[in-house]
């Protein structure tokens, strides 16, 4: 099989598809790699590295007509005119916040399957996790950052100092963002509150951090007493494909303390504080109701190596099957693979996603 790819074009993106080693374990299967012209080069993976490992460097044409195309963020607009019929893309998509870019891959006609929605027989999404766990450890370092003066926040030190109390860090969500957004908070010594719906998840919570982390039931009440006490607001609540609930309205941010700072993980999906609005590394935050806000939309792509790295360790088996066996066979001999599946033939396939957007489901597909 033939499979590209691209240089991704998203502002500050420098994290690629596939690694030279991964290259290399493809093309040993006897399939054609396309790699674009310094696909990799911004986190150290160069030309000559991917042309050792058996790849050829190609033009972004040349990529975009592999038969799979493989990426790491959801394609622009002017990425998906290059998109076609009989073709397979297999990226984040995160098409329930997008409907110009679901609409767009509709129109192209492509079989568009998204990394956040392949599940694992735990209920887990292996192919989320490593980003989530990324996005979640950077949480509490970019919003350290945002508590500063000279960042627009209220110039607390999270660990505090002795004689003087820490800073009270509370985390909406206790998934996989959200306990490495806490692990990290309670490294820095922050006062430190995770909140979840789910009695089960506090318990283990609990366990994990032996206690130094409070553990909260999510509702309406515990939700406005913790978020209007907090210095900083982490926003890690995910519904796979699914766009993200508004868990922090309007009112409550203009409640909150001035100077305080918000950091949604979220906001891929949506986001889920009422007043978040998507940013990019370039201008990475606002302030509204004078509470700094963090909401870039592609996190990770600020460590590109590490995310690169950490997603190609679990991606690189879902390439293969896709090469080997042919999407509809991949698919069809997994479930949880076959859960990936948000495109196909100018329909949306997926519930969640057909639902966030209003469009109708099409039917399920099964194996050739």
């Amino acid at each position: 099989m033939r499979i590209g790819v691209p240089k991704e074009i998203k502002v500050h993106e420098y994290r690629v598809g596939l690694t030279p080693a991964s290259v290399s374990e493809l093309t040993a299967g006897g399939h054609s790699l396309l790699v674009e012209t310094g696909a990799g080069a911004g986190i150290g993976f160069l030309d000559a590295h991917y042309e050792a490992a058996g790849a050829r460097i190609v033009g972004v044409d040349e990529v975009f007509a592999a038969d799979l195309v493989v990426k790491v963020k959801e394609p622009q607009l002017a990425e998906c005119a290059r998109l076609r019929e009989g073709q397979v893309l297999f990226t984040y998509l995160h098409l329930a916040a997008d409907r110009p870019q679901a609409e767009a891959l509709m129109n192209s006609g492509v079989t568009a399957i998204a990394y956040e929605t392949v599940t694992a027989r735990d209920g887990g999404l292996p192919l989320l996790s490593p980003m989530s766990e990324v996005a979640g450890r950077m949480s509490v370092q970019v919003g350290a950052w945002a508590l500063q003066k000279v960042s627009g926040g209220r110039g607390v030190l999270l660990g505090g100092v002795p004689g003087v109390a820490p800073g009270k860090v509370v985390i909406l969500g206790g998934g996989v963002a959200g306990t490495n957004a806490a692990a990290m908070a309670l490294g820095l010594q922050a006062d430190v509150t995770i909140l979840d719906r789910s009695v089960s998840r506090l318990n283990w919570l609990a366990d994990r951090f032996q206690g130094r982390a409070r553990t909260v039931i999510s509702n309406r009440g515990t939700l406005n007493d913790y978020v209007l006490a907090a210095d900083l607001v982490i926003g890690a609540v995910l519904i796979p494909g699914a766009a993200a609930p508004k868990l922090v309205t309007r009112d409550m941010v203009q409640q909150m303390v001035d100077g305080a700072a918000m950091v949604d993980i979220s906001i891929d999906q949506g986001g889920c504080f009422e007043t978040s609005r998507p940013t990019s590394h370039t201008d990475p935050t606002f302030i509204e109701s004078g509470v700094v806000h963090y909401c870039v939309t592609n996190m990770p792509g600020a460590v590109a190596r590490t995310s690169t790295l950490a997603l190609n360790n679990v991606t690189l088996p879902y390439v293969a099957a896709l090469a080997n066996l042919g999407w509809q066979r991949a698919l069809g001999a997994d479930e949880h693979f076959a859960a990936g599946l948000n495109v196909h033939l100018g329909e949306i396939r997926h519930p969640r996603v057909a639902e966030a957007l209003g469009f109708d489901l099409a039917p399920v597909l099964h194996a050739a």
